[in-house]
């Protein structure tokens, strides 16, 4: 049995699956703020939907983080490392790519196990 969170008409937030929840990238709320604050905004996006989900940040299975310029690598990780569970820092990748609207500076999928 597969459960989705916040269904829209082109995807899911979170879709569950056999004990793991998959939760769709999650981008920023202020697309004019600064790479931190943007990552803050997306993590907090990422709690809001694990809790959703009935799990949370310590769960996490992986991690992909999509940062548009590799130049925001240092803000993200200072706004990452504040943010990651202690002692449960999950598997990651950080790429730079093309986002969908020109002004997010990063985007972030993750699994997490319930």
């Amino acid at each position: 049995m597969i459960k989705r969170i916040e269904v829209g008409e082109r995807f899911s937030e979170v879709a569950i699956h056999n004990g793991v929840a998959y939760l769709a990238g999650q981008v920023p709320t202020d697309e004019n703020a600064d790479a931190y604050y943007q990552t803050e905004q997306v993590l907090a996006e990422i709690d809001k939907f694990l809790a959703l989900a009935g799990t949370d940040k310590s769960k996490i299975l992986m991690a992909t983080v999509y940062l548009a310029d590799m130049n925001d690598y240092a803000e993200m990780n200072r706004a990452w490392d504040k943010w990651v569970a202690p002692q449960n820092a999950p598997p990651r990748a950080a790429v730079q790519a093309q986002l969908a609207n020109p002004k997010w500076k990063v985007e972030i999928v993750v699994t997490a196990a319930i």
